[in-house]
């Protein structure tokens, strides 16, 4: 059995939890606000597609 004591650290680990969490929240924030960026040009893709085959539909129907 061992009678000395350990050596107490200068920095305690919550510290480097903490730091582990905010890396994590930055890192999850970082991967919505992309997500949410290809969820929005994907939206916008269907719907310029949509607006031109509505235009070339009325163009149809009026003229031909």
């Amino acid at each position: 059995m061992r009678s000395d004591l350990e050596e107490s650290r200068s920095r305690p680990p919550i510290l480097k939890k903490m730091t582990a969490g905010l890396v994590l929240v930055a890192a999850a924030a970082l991967a919505i606000w992309i997500a949410i960026g290809v969820i929005k040009t994907i939206f916008f893709i269907v719907a310029g597609l949509a607006i031109v085959v509505a235009i070339l539909w009325a163009l149809k129907t009026i003229v031909w």
